[in-house]
């Protein structure tokens, strides 16, 4: 799981379905999104929000992603741009490279797939935003995998730097159990929920939180991180 707080993008693509369902599955993993439904609009929004990265639809009415995409890369912003279209033909591709796009994907694909690319343009363009992250006593270095809390690096295991990656970058929200399965373990996962508890112990110890307030326990709902 990656830190991605502060990393903002843009989404932009005519169909309001599309728009929404990107837009509610990237804002759930943690970036900042902004929505635009034309590529007047987009450039406006791309002019004030200044996003790392732009998925830009091809096929819009009025101006394209292909001449958003241009516009974008001759002003000089420095924004990772991957195309999104219905073809799937090698001269869209082409000319999409030609103009600047940094990646391209075909209709329909995947959100998984889109998210392992967004994260791939942030590796390459902006490595520095998924490196560390601060929450208050917290320090998480996800190059390392690292997390140091009061300058302390803690010992965990590759479950644990998972959960508490999430639960930080998550502070004051109250989670579930079974949308810290869902999102630490996968939505495939055929365990128990009480899996969590263990860890959530195992947690606590490490972080000598024994009065349980640093990871409280909320009655009938979930956990949640408080930062001092």
């Amino acid at each position: 799981m990656k830190s991605v707080q502060g990393i903002r993008l843009l989404l932009v693509d005519d169909e309001p379905t599309i728009l929404q369902f990107l837009e509610l599955g990237l804002v759930s993993e943690g970036f900042e999104v902004k929505t635009a439904h034309d590529g007047i609009s987009a450039i406006t929004a791309a002019r004030e929000f200044e996003p790392h990265v732009a998925i830009l639809d091809v096929m819009m009415p009025g101006m394209d992603g292909f001449e958003v995409c241009r516009t974008l890369k001759k002003a000089g912003y420095p924004v990772s741009v991957i195309m999104l279209t219905a073809k799937d033909e090698v001269d869209d591709r082409v000319k999409g490279l030609k103009l600047g796009a940094d990646d391209y994907m075909s209709k329909p694909f995947s959100f998984d797939e889109l998210l392992a690319r967004i994260h791939a343009r942030l590796r390459n363009q902006f490595p520095q935003l998924l490196e560390e992250a601060v929450h208050g006593p917290f320090k998480l270095d996800d190059r390392r995998r690292e997390i140091s809390y009061q300058d302390r690096v803690l010992e965990l295991s590759p479950t644990e730097y998972e959960l508490l990656t999430y639960m930080v970058h998550n502070h004051g929200i109250v989670l579930s159990k079974a949308l810290i399965l869902d999102k630490v373990w996968g939505y495939d996962f055929a365990g128990e929920e009480n899996i969590v508890e263990v860890y959530i112990r195992s947690l606590r110890e490490k972080l000598q939180d024994r009065e349980h307030r640093l990871i409280r326990t909320v009655r009938g709902a979930g956990y949640r991180v408080d930062l001092p």
